[in-house]
């Protein structure tokens, strides 16, 4: 895989396909941290006398504009950050699009509006896609695939566009991959993996390969309710993915077999109603035994004796992935088991991935120093997809 120091940049056009799909409340950026882990590649660029053409996606817009995921706000927040104004394209490859990036000079910085916009970005139908990317492909001279968190997606500007130009990896990218290789072919053990979320079926795979790698499994969020239901014990009024049962029962049955050691709540924190995460207004929470949760009540976070118990289970590890909360850690009262859970990690002399999306955000929101931990990754879902063992596309792409 090339990196940018194999590209000749000074003077030259260079799309940078980013990962700026940050969370907004109206046009209020609520964690800029994808931001900031762009900006590494794009002022290396920059300072190298490139003429910087970013591009990302936000949310899910149904192939047209919709102002709700304008990336105006993100253009606004980059230039902040890089200290120098950044053109803000009004699409993506336009009129608009051709003319701020016609005006560019060496070393400004550009934001195309969000790639999703047009319907070619996400297109099944290989032609629909390769022709959008072939308008992308006018707009640059050369291409720099830096957004880890879209690598697992086949869309036009993260698989198409690289086949169109002269290509190479970002920072970014190069740092994600190294990492996952660390937790893949040169781990150190005992290797503890933390998973949490909501849905069990999300992380159904990845536990299927972790099962030959890891050493221990340590369950939380609201998949663990299905776990604890296949073992039997009544979850009340918790989440519960009915159909996973039997495939949850096979992987404990298999873990066993395996030696490898499954951890799953020994006590939850349970209310009789979801809390409401705006007024954060305090939950009528109790901590009650894993196998004796009420038949009103639903599991929202881990417990306390299950707090110490995986904080004991980090404590000796060599290499620590983490995926996902431990519970509903946006309001105060349920928070509890993330925390912990991101502080075992710090106290742990382990090598350790918090492999991005809730997780991450997690760990900014409760204010704990992100550079304590090895690594907090960008891309929550490529991260579980190379875990897993799939090709991720926009790295295939960049691989020649």
């Amino acid at each position: 895989m090339k990196t940018i120091d194999d590209l000749q940049v000074a003077g030259k056009r260079v799309f940078v396909r980013a990962d700026l799909n940050v969370p907004l409340d109206g046009r209020t950026i609520t964690d800029d941290g994808r931001i900031r882990a762009a900006l590494p590649t794009i002022t290396r660029l920059a300072e190298a006398g490139a003429r910087v053409i970013v591009a990302s996606h936000l949310g899910r817009p149904k192939g047209a504009p919709d102002p709700a995921f304008s990336l105006a706000p993100v253009a606004e927040r980059l230039g902040e950050l890089l200290g120098e104004p950044v053109a803000f394209a009004a699409d993506t490859v336009g009129d608009a699009a051709k003319g701020v990036v016609a005006g560019l000079a060496d070393g400004q910085v550009a934001l195309l509006e969000n790639l999703r916009f047009n319907a070619g970005e996400t297109a099944k139908d290989d032609a629909e896609r390769g022709a959008f990317a072939d308008q992308l492909a006018a707009l640059a001279d050369a291409y720099v695939g830096d957004g880890f968190g879209a690598v697992h997606r086949r869309h036009a500007s993260v698989y198409d566009l690289p086949a169109r130009l002269p290509h190479a990896a970002g920072g970014l990218i190069a740092t994600e991959v190294g990492v996952l290789k660390k937790l893949t072919e040169d781990v150190k053990r005992p290797y503890a993996v933390v998973l949490g979320g909501a849905k069990v079926s999300d992380k159904l795979a990845v536990i299927d390969n972790l099962l030959e790698k890891a050493d221990r499994i340590l369950i939380g969020g609201g998949m663990a309710y299905t776990f604890l239901k296949a073992q039997g014990h009544e979850i009340g009024t918790s989440l519960l993915q009915e159909d996973q049962i039997p495939v949850v029962a096979a992987y404990l049955d298999r873990a066993k077999e395996r030696g490898v050691e499954f951890v799953l709540p020994v006590d939850v924190l349970v209310t009789a109603e979801f809390p409401d995460l705006k007024t954060k207004a305090p939950a009528d929470a109790e901590t009650v035994a894993a196998d004796a949760i009420p038949g009103d009540r639903m599991g929202l976070d881990i417990g306390p004796r299950t707090r110490e118990l995986y904080a004991a289970k980090l404590a000796d590890a060599g290499t620590v992935f983490w995926n996902g909360p431990m519970g509903v850690f946006e309001h105060p009262d349920f928070a509890g088991g993330t925390r912990a859970v991101a502080q075992g990690l710090l106290d742990s002399p382990a090598f350790t991935v918090v492999g991005g999306g809730d997780s991450a955000a997690a760990v900014r929101i409760l204010g704990f120093d992100e550079t304590a931990f090895g690594h907090i990754s960008t891309g929550g879902g490529a991260s579980l997809e190379y875990l897993e063992g799939k090709t991720l596309p926009g790295l295939a792409a960049l691989e020649d």
